[in-house]
């Protein structure tokens, strides 16, 4: 029998490639071998996976093994802690039928069952995962509540996941309202977001809300080593520090660290250089170098570690942000210091921080972490980075051998220069500091103002009196014309409310029993007491920037400012109390008697 070619015609080649109905290439054919990242590769299946979630996962199985398991979720926290991993979890927990397909739900699911296979592999059609961050309008929210309508095809429960639902507008949060308060049976709801400041408040009431902790450096920098173990990579315990630093809470961003650093690693060990070259940043141990020549005085050996920085490629700018990460690190060992024997901190901070500690005081670390803030400041707006990053680490190493403000302030008032005289005799000045701010006190004298002898005295009164209102228009906005008791002449200004002057004259009858005359005129008068205190103080000011301690305090700390000048006889609206009237003098006591008077 002939063949569909011929028997003279020979068959055709057989496929290079797979046919049309098969499932799987043929085994000659060589196949490209997809990578996966470790953050998907490591990502958590259980809550026992999470890490640094205690009180999460404490929480959550309490609710499954109680059977109180709420219809709405909202997981809040910063980016790479686990949110979205957790809600899928959840979502296997929720339709979990165990190995024997007769299982409910559970917060340990099986892995193995159809619907725990499906949602693992992201393509159950019950669990539908949704980004708001694209989808922010009112049409996507209402696809979701025509969704909730119809029943799960095949799980038990159909379970929406929206990630980023801050983005969502505000018309698709109150759309979502009513479905979000009574949902069916059926329908579970598991929200994420970073920015839970921007969810309205009435969906946070109808959620169980989680929020999940920044992970700390130790637990990642222990997690980060677990996986480096199977993947049968070496990597150092500085690098591995280095790394966890660098993801600042975020499992997911240190994973793509370490991917990254793998990647780039040769043979051997990948070490802190490798690292901090990937980074951009400077070893941590050249980072204590810095600080310890900085703090030591010695700019020619903190300028040569920052130009073997730079030649490494690190940028001088996160190499002062590290130095002030270091300073605050080694301030809390100072207030804390039981933290040297904390094991969440670096071996380096435990042991150059704890010596470091000891050597330095607070205000000297206070001092240092205020310059460092304001050149970062300076580093983002100079033209160029480095000659500005060098200019602050020159400034902290020339002030590094001056004492604080205040032993400073002892040391001048030790041996006090000669002041001059006070005017009129009045009593000498001292000088009180505080965190740089100078201010004088006038050494205290007694003087005792008749009562209502000023209108100064007839407005303290009101205060006495305990009416904010009455004495606040008395200080701001009247001018004193005339004050002649039980007659005030004032100008008033047009903010002053129209019965001022009737409540001000019947103040003044209770507390003088006598009858006021309160006279409205549109005489200049005198400038407010609030004005005059401020014209006075001012004043006082500049006087005091004269004083010689005041300037030797001054040049010592550039930027310093004189912040107030206490005087006992300046009273509570910064004015001078006026002096008492001159008293006639008595004889000497060695004077003697006059002859008598004779007729």
């Amino acid at each position: 029998m002939t063949g569909l070619f011929g028997d003279d015609e020979p068959a055709p080649p057989p496929p290079s490639g797979p046919g049309l109905f098969e499932d799987e290439p043929r085994p000659d054919t060589p196949q490209a071998v997809a990578y996966q990242v470790l953050a998907r590769k490591y990502r958590s299946q259980t809550f026992d996976d999470l890490i640094g979630q205690e009180a999460l996962v404490r929480t959550l199985r309490n609710s499954f093994a109680q059977g109180r398991v709420a219809h709405a979720f909202m997981l809040t926290g910063v980016r790479g802690v686990g949110k979205t991993t957790t809600a899928r979890i959840l979502a296997r927990a929720m339709n979990c039928i165990g190995v024997d397909g007769k299982g409910g739900p559970t917060a340990d699911p099986c892995g193995v069952c159809a619907n725990c296979v499906a949602i693992l592999a992201d393509r159950h059609p019950d669990v539908i995962e949704m980004d708001a961050a694209s989808n922010t309008g009112i049409d996507y929210v209402r696809e979701i509540i025509e969704a909730t309508r119809f029943r799960p095809m095949q799980a038990r429960t159909k379970v929406f996941i929206v990630d980023e639902v801050h983005m969502l507008s505000r018309q698709a949060f109150n759309a979502l309202l009513k479905t979000l308060e009574e949902p069916p049976a059926h329908v579970k709801f598991i929200f994420a977001t970073t920015e839970i400041r921007k969810v309205p408040v009435t969906v946070l009431s109808r959620c169980q809300r989680f929020d999940l902790k920044r992970i700390s450096m130790a637990e990642l920098s222990a997690h980060f080593a677990r996986i480096a173990a199977k993947e049968h990579v070496q990597i150092s315990e500085g690098a591995l520090e280095m790394i966890a630093r660098a993801a600042d809470g975020s499992a997911r961003d240190g994973l793509s660290l370490l991917d990254q650093a793998i990647a780039r690693g040769s043979e051997g060990e990948i070490g802190t250089e490798l690292v901090a070259d990937m980074l951009g940043l400077a070893d941590r141990q050249m980072v204590f170098d810095l600080l310890d020549a900085v703090m030591a005085g010695r700019p020619e050996t903190a300028l040569e570690i920052t130009d073997r920085a730079y030649a490494s490629g690190a940028d001088l700018g996160l190499l002062l942000g590290d130095m002030l990460d270091l300073i605050h690190t080694i301030t809390r060992i100072k207030s804390v210091p039981a933290l040297k024997r904390a094991q969440e901190l670096p071996e380096a901070e435990r042991v150059r921080g704890g010596e470091l500690a000891d050597k330095l005081t607070v205000p000297v670390l206070a001092r240092a972490w205020q310059m460092l803030l304001k050149g970062l400041g300076e580093i983002e707006s100079a033209p160029d980075r480095r000659a500005a990053a060098e200019m602050v680490l020159i400034r902290l190493c020339h002030v590094a051998d001056l004492p604080p403000p205040g032993d400073l302030v002892k040391q001048l008032l030790s041996t006090p220069p000669q002041a001059p005289s006070a005017p009129n005799g009045g009593g000498g000045a001292r000088a009180v500091a505080a965190g740089g701010a100078v201010a004088l006190q006038a050494a205290p004298q007694l003087q005792t103002a008749p009562r209502l002898a000023n209108f100064r005295d007839l407005v303290a009164l009101v205060a006495e009196a305990r009416e904010p209102m009455l004495h606040a228009h008395l200080v701001h906005s009247v001018h004193l014309v005339r004050f002649a008791p039980p007659v005030l002449e004032l100008r008033v200004e047009a903010d002053t409310p129209r019965d001022f002057a009737s409540k001000l004259g019947s103040l003044l009858l209770d507390a003088t029993q006598q009858r006021w005359t309160i006279a409205l005129s549109t005489a200049p008068g005198d400038p407010t007491l609030a004005s005059q205190g401020t014209a006075a103080e001012q004043a006082r000011r500049e006087q005091a920037g004269t004083h010689p301690l005041v300037r030797a305090i001054l040049e010592a700390f550039p930027g310093a400012k004189i912040q107030a000048v206490l005087d006992d006889k300046i009273d509570a609206y910064g004015l001078e109390q006026p002096e008492l009237p001159d008293m006639p003098e008595f004889a000497p006591p060695d004077a003697e008697f006059a002859s008598p008077i004779e007729d």
